[in-house]
């Protein structure tokens, strides 16, 4: 092997590997995994659509919007705690809205909608779609949480 060959093999290793690590991070390494079969299994076509395939429902269409009880909101999907009422807030958008998650909740990524990018709020332990984030939220972060009611579970404190 010549050092142009060596070069060359050292590149293609080198974009071959970046390209995988961003397929597994695209994938969603998360730690509750389901076939699409298992997820429709459980879910209704709105959810899953929601959940799984980074769909909206419709506004005002949600429940859990106009929900003001004390208790928390868990991901329908895997059951994790992700937001407490106490950080609820009428947004006027027709989603349940947050000025913040819960520690170790969710993760985001940028969501590429129309020429615009947009911060996506997902659940961290099985990667179902809840909503987006934006900066027009009340003190003291200037958040938003924008939820799909149908990724959400309430329990009562």
């Amino acid at each position: 092997m010549n050092r142009r060959e060596a070069l060359l093999g050292t590149a293609a290793f080198s974009i071959f590997g970046s390209w995988a690590a961003t397929q597994s991070l695209a994938s969603g390494a998360f730690e509750i995994t389901r076939t699409d079969d298992e997820w429709r299994s459980m879910l209704t076509p709105l959810q899953f659509k929601v959940m799984r395939k980074d769909g909206t429902e419709r506004p005002f269409s949600s429940p859990l919007d106009k929900t003001w009880d004390a208790g928390n909101y868990h991901c329908r999907g895997c059951d994790l705690k992700l937001y407490s009422s106490k950080h609820k807030f009428d947004s006027g958008t027709g989603w349940p809205s947050f000025y913040k998650a819960l520690p170790k909740s969710i993760g985001t990524k940028p969501d590429r909608i129309k020429l615009r990018v947009y911060t996506e709020a997902h659940c961290r332990r099985c990667g179902s779609h809840l909503g987006h984030i934006f900066d027009d939220g009340p003190k003291p972060t200037g958040k938003r949480h924008c939820i799909n009611g149908v990724s959400l579970v309430f329990k009562s404190a």
